[in-house]
């Protein structure tokens, strides 16, 4: 069956991958450069999407210019493009790995959208998005655009398609909570950012969780890291905790993970089997450096190896 999917992406960023032992801070850092990559969260979940198989259509906001990598992009993942082109530069993320494993990310400022460009957004995306069978934002936003705006556009793309997976951060992520996705993938740090206070157990993590469900959110995912992920509906909750794995870069895991959760859906798996299928597409994805899906197989063989967990 083919479903029609969108991943709308208002903040994009070239990706500059590096990879340095130890960061000495104030010094001077050798880094061994891995890959410029054009990117973005909703780019990202576009790009394990599509290795899966699922027609998708991509919008957002993208700079004139430096646009040709993303151009580029989108036609080798022969995706429909509706990213609207704004004066200004495409920002750059530089994101440094350690020898430990951990990710200093320095994130770069870029265009600025104007009043006109976000109307014009506005009254295009809903024009285009209606007959989608599910719409992921994810990201931060620009410059220019406001929370409150943010806010109600959610509200009137969950008006026209009712199934919108949100995954953001800070202040992007309580203006999205206002409209009331259904289904959000914070990671724990954002979770304790949201509710103002530490969350030391996964029974805190899981309260937190309900608290949001009880406010209107049908299904909150909790990424956890190495520690798995927790899934919390009305009625039901599942941690699944995938193997120890080999991390070569943790980059663009927990949009494989929106990815993982958005296929599973789509097809109509239970929610236990959806977070165990997420889980391995996210494990899978630490173990090597970019984003996207190679060997679907391993993400077969991986979901052998996920614990899965009723709580």
């Amino acid at each position: 069956m083919s479903y029609q999917v969108a991943t709308i992406t208002l903040n994009p960023a070239y990706d500059l991958l590096g990879f340095c032992p130890a960061i000495a801070l104030g010094e001077v850092n050798l880094v061994n450069t891995t890959d410029l990559l054009p990117a973005g969260k909703g780019i990202n979940v576009a790009k394990v999407l599509a290795d899966l198989g699922i027609k998708l259509t991509v919008g957002g906001f993208l700079g004139s210019e430096n646009r040709d990598g993303f151009n580029a992009l989108f036609s080798s993942l022969n995706v429909t493009d509706k990213f609207q082109t704004v004066a200004g530069r495409t920002r750059i993320n530089v994101k440094l790995t350690e020898q430990n494993s951990e990710v200093t990310d320095l994130n770069f400022s870029g265009f600025i959208v104007t009043d006109e460009d976000w109307q014009h957004f506005v009254t295009d995306s809903l024009k285009w998005l209606p007959g989608m069978d599910m719409v992921a934002i994810s990201g931060s936003l620009p410059a220019g655009i406001s929370l409150e705006k943010l806010t109600q556009w959610i509200k009137q793309v969950k008006a026209i398609c009712p199934r919108v997976i949100f995954d953001s951060s800070r202040d992007a992520l309580v203006a999205g909570l206002k409209a009331q996705p259904w289904l959000i993938k914070p990671n724990d740090k954002e979770l304790e950012m949201w509710i103002g206070h530490a969350l030391p157990t996964l029974d805190d993590i899981k309260s937190a969780a309900t608290q949001l469900v009880n406010e209107g959110i049908e299904n909150v995912v909790v990424s956890l890291g190495s520690k798995g992920a927790l899934w919390v509906t009305k009625n039901e909750a599942w941690l699944a905790k995938p193997p120890k794995c080999k991390v070569v870069s943790t980059v663009g895991a927990g949009d494989s993970m929106v990815a993982g959760l958005m296929y599973g859906l789509l097809n109509k798996q239970s929610i236990k089997d959806c977070l165990v299928f997420a889980s391995s597409v996210a494990a899978l994805s630490v173990e090597q450096a970019g984003v996207g899906i190679s060997n679907r197989q391993a993400i077969d063989n991986m979901v052998s190896k996920i614990e899965i967990i009723a709580r």
